[in-house]
């Protein structure tokens, strides 16, 4: 999805998404604003309703602050207003939480670890829930030779701490990734304490391994395990987790049949949501399950894609919402449901964005009926999602080196 230069980022997106329009893909700040436009339909075909002015914008959160392709926005509960913001290449830089901040020292360096380059890189960061207590922090990234997704705990000396001594991984997983592309990369703790991590299908195009079907495989996946465990040397399965004793899949597998979803969050009903990153025509926005199969490489979104070998499965989960390659979309990048208070109109609505056309949507989908509203025209290259302590909402624009802040005018 993302790359060090704009050439090699053309050559990225052409090869995982088969799309060729990226002209004025890369905008300021400043243009991030613009009209609405308003989609509605079943959780089948959609059609456009209507367009409105829109007051919603996304503004400079930090005008003096810059950071080099940032991936991940998010904070520590460490009972201070710092936040944290990943960089592609393998920083994790902190600062006080305020649009006056003027310097974002290095909380973490291992760039010495990481491959970074395209879909590459320090791709995830999630805080344990008992940071205050045991200073641990999670991390997702890929090296080279071999190439893996390696996912690490690493240890603060205090909640309180400037910066964490690199020497302090202690790695968890780690998979081999065939090709160097759709490495997912989020992880985070859900409501019920366990960390989840999204993996891609390995890469090329159209999955050729058949990853994402393969439940004895890492990739394509969504996963769950207990990071308090040690069953697993440094971690543990929950015993609900669907394969954990029936031996039918890989025991930490919790959901299956994915491409890319690069970006997961929870919502405040326990909400699962993944923005899964297309092939040639869909994009598409799914709540994910636990057992559930998303139909990738047999379906790409609610469409046919490849024949599978044996019977079709009769379970396949639709995504509840998927759009076309069109109009200069080619990548979508999940969000978050909003739960601030700066933009009370989009109050319980999952926000996300595609990365290629710049455009920022307000999905709101109550199982039967979804409405789906373009809020931002141009936002940026946006790359992620993420919530500060007052569960406002971020934007990571990865070309720009900014971090965006939903706003409104009203």
């Amino acid at each position: 999805m993302f790359s060090k230069a704009i050439t090699s980022l053309v050559v990225c997106l052409l090869a995982t998404a088969g799309f060729a329009w990226l002209a004025n893909k890369f905008i300021s700040p400043a243009e991030a604003t613009g009209s609405e436009q308003v989609e509605q339909a079943s959780l089948l075909p959609s059609f456009r309703k209507e367009s409105a002015p829109s007051a919603i914008k996304a503004v400079d959160a930090y005008p003096k602050l810059t950071f080099d392709a940032p991936v991940e926005y998010t904070y520590a509960q460490d009972g201070t207003n710092r936040v944290f913001v990943v960089e592609q290449a393998g920083r994790i830089r902190t600062f006080d939480n305020s649009a006056n901040a003027t310097s974002a020292p290095v909380y973490l360096d291992i760039r010495k670890k990481v491959a970074y380059g395209g879909e590459m890189g320090l791709l995830g960061l999630a805080f344990h829930p008992k940071f205050r207590e045991n200073g641990y922090f999670y991390v997702n990234y890929t090296k080279s030779n071999p190439r893996e997704t390696i996912v690490s705990r690493f240890k603060a000396s205090s909640p309180s701490a400037t910066s964490v001594d690199p020497a302090t991984e202690v790695v968890l997983l780690r998979f081999n990734q065939p090709y160097s592309n759709h490495n997912g990369g989020k992880v985070l703790f859900g409501p019920d304490g366990y960390l989840y991590i999204a993996t891609g299908d390995g890469g090329s195009g159209g999955d050729p391994q058949n990853n994402g079907q393969n439940r004895n495989s890492w990739l394509g996946k969504v996963l769950r395990i207990d990071v308090n465990g040690t069953e697993k040397g440094h971690y543990g399965i929950p015993a609900d987790n669907p394969f954990a004793q029936d031996g039918n899949g890989r025991p930490e597998v919790f959901a299956y049949g994915l491409r890319n979803p690069w970006r997961i969050s929870f919502d405040d009903r326990n909400r699962l949501w993944a923005g899964d990153v297309g092939q040639n025509e869909i994009e598409e926005i799914d709540i994910i399950t636990k057992g559930g199969n998303y139909g990738w490489r047999i379906e790409e979104g609610r469409e046919p894609y490849k024949e599978p070998d044996g019977k079709k499965p009769v379970d396949l989960i639709e995504p509840i919402w998927q759009y076309k390659h069109d109009n200069g979309n080619v990548s979508v990048t999940g969000g978050n449901v909003y739960r601030g208070s700066a933009v009370p109109s989009l109050k319980g609505k999952y926000i996300y964005a595609d990365y290629a056309s710049g455009r920022v949507w307000a999905l709101d989908a109550d199982g039967k009926r979804a409405t789906n509203r373009e809020i931002i025209p141009r936002a940026g290259s946006i790359s992620a999602f993420g919530e500060d302590q007052k569960k406002e909402l971020y934007l990571c624009d990865l070309a720009a080196g900014k971090i965006l802040k939903l706003s409104s005018e009203l």
